[in-house]
């Protein structure tokens, strides 16, 4: 691939994890609004909850998550009782007959809560949610807050998917982004999970951080290889000290440039595949068995806030300090100040702060960035099926693209707009063509590669 081409297709664009994306959200969307969502929710419709911990006992410099250090219990626990309040709040706004199909803790690290207040905090949600018998019990595991009695919690609570962030395994690396985790430490915390029955094992790493080489990222994928993971997140750090401070720890000189970037991202994919893995979308790899796999072949794969999934739930229930829902309705955005959301969920129960009423336009827009992010591309036909009174200007839009596309990144065929191999890279860059918010210019975002 040419550095010119990886230039001009590099700039900031949105990761489009919805849409429109966070920046878009407004304060003209509240409590009011969501307690009307939840309560819309039909018998028999399928929900995916998400719980957010936004706590560490150390501050990994690279981290863009909404999460503070702590070498203190105590705000864990209180924050873990206002979110029982929470889940209370929500059961009694959501009819019983909604089943929960997934269910994930993230964070911060879910894995530094008490094996008893992991399960107390399972069975809050089982006294106030209707769990289906095969639901996916999914979190973020940080090795170094793992022993015995965590992991056998996490066996309590039904664990099915445990992820770990590795990043990198390189010393130097992991000292410049203060995440000091060994091979060792969580080749024994997988295996700990796995002896539990936990079925499926996810691994994160980064490329484009400091002092990274390509030397460093394939030896860490090496490594990884040989943890057998069911499935590898491969995403590109995203430097943005603009919105997280902690990230200025980080030096700027120190980080690869947007073309180096390119080739670690290339190479690393590289490996996944030679070893066997299938790819999804633009930065997962999953075993051709692997359920993810499954739905990317039969056209069911999704995209949300925690990225590629094969969850089918039309419902995202946000709960926790800054998570984020998802409604047919539109976003709803709890506030991130834990402080403040303690106290309007002690006084109400819910904390929305902001979020997006959706628009018929809207929806079209985001259906077709999100078969470009997950199917690299879309029928004429499917679109306009499906949005018959609106299809025709995204359906232009392709055409222009198409028209002006000089570097051979799509075709049309068939009456399909599709993304060439060459073009699949910059899938992000691709779907901001469809992004009818970007112009407005709010939020700053990563770069595409």
């Amino acid at each position: 691939m040419e550095d010119a081409l990886v230039l001009k297709y590099a700039a900031a664009v949105p990761r489009y994890t919805s849409y429109p994306t966070a920046p878009h959200f407004s304060g003209e969307i509240g409590n009011a609004e969501y307690e009307s969502w939840l309560g819309a929710i039909g018998e028999g419709n399928s929900l995916s909850l998400y719980a957010h911990i936004p706590y560490c006992d150390r501050l990994c410099w690279f981290c863009a998550c909404h999460t503070k250090q702590t070498l203190r219990y105590e705000p864990v626990a209180a924050y873990l009782a206002g979110l029982h309040q929470e889940i209370e709040a929500l059961g009694n706004r959501v009819t019983s007959g909604a089943r929960v199909t997934a269910l994930h803790l993230g964070g911060g690290s879910p894995t530094l809560v008490r094996p008893d207040d992991l399960i107390a905090l399972r069975d809050r949600f089982s006294r106030h949610f209707t769990f289906a018998e095969d639901c996916e019990i999914s979190v973020e595991m940080d090795p170094n807050d793992l022993d015995e009695a965590r992991h056998d919690a996490l066996a309590a609570i039904g664990m099915t998917r445990a992820s770990f962030g590795i990043q990198d395994f390189d010393p130097v690396v992991q000292k410049a982004i203060n995440r000091i985790q060994t091979y060792e430490q969580t080749r024994d915390a997988i295996e700990a999970s796995r002896a539990r029955g936990v079925r499926s094992v996810n691994c994160d790493v980064l490329y484009g951080l400091p002092h990274q080489t390509m030397a460093t990222l394939e030896r860490t994928i090496e490594a990884v290889l040989s943890l057998e993971p069911d499935r590898v997140a491969l995403f590109g750090y995203a430097h943005v000290p603009w919105m997280k401070k902690h990230q200025q720890m980080i030096p700027e000189a120190s980080l690869p440039d947007v073309v180096a970037r390119y080739a670690q991202m290339a190479r690393a994919a590289e490996m996944l595949v030679a070893a066997g893995y299938e790819a999804i979308g633009i930065d997962h790899f999953a075993r051709p068995s692997d359920s993810l796999a499954v739905a990317s072949r039969e056209g069911r794969l999704r995209r949300n806030f925690q990225g590629y999934t094969d969850d089918m739930a039309e419902t995202l229930i946000g709960l926790g300090a800054s998570a984020i829902g998802q409604f047919r309705e539109g976003y709803v955005q709890n506030t991130p100040a834990t402080g403040e959301y303690l106290r309007q969920v002690e006084q109400g129960g819910l904390a929305a702060l902001r979020g997006y009423a959706l628009t018929p336009e809207d929806r079209l827009r985001a259906r077709v960035i999100a078969l470009v992010m997950c199917e690299f591309g879309f029928s004429f036909a499917r679109i306009e099926a499906e949005f018959p009174a609106l299809a025709a200007s995204v359906v232009d839009e392709a055409r222009l693209f198409r028209a002006r596309d000089t570097d051979g990144l799509s075709t049309i065929e068939a009456g399909a707009f599709k993304l060439t191999a060459r073009g699949r890279p910059f899938a992000r860059s691709v779907a901001a063509v469809f992004d009818a918010h970007l112009s407005n210019g709010r939020g700053r975002h990563s770069v595409a590669v």
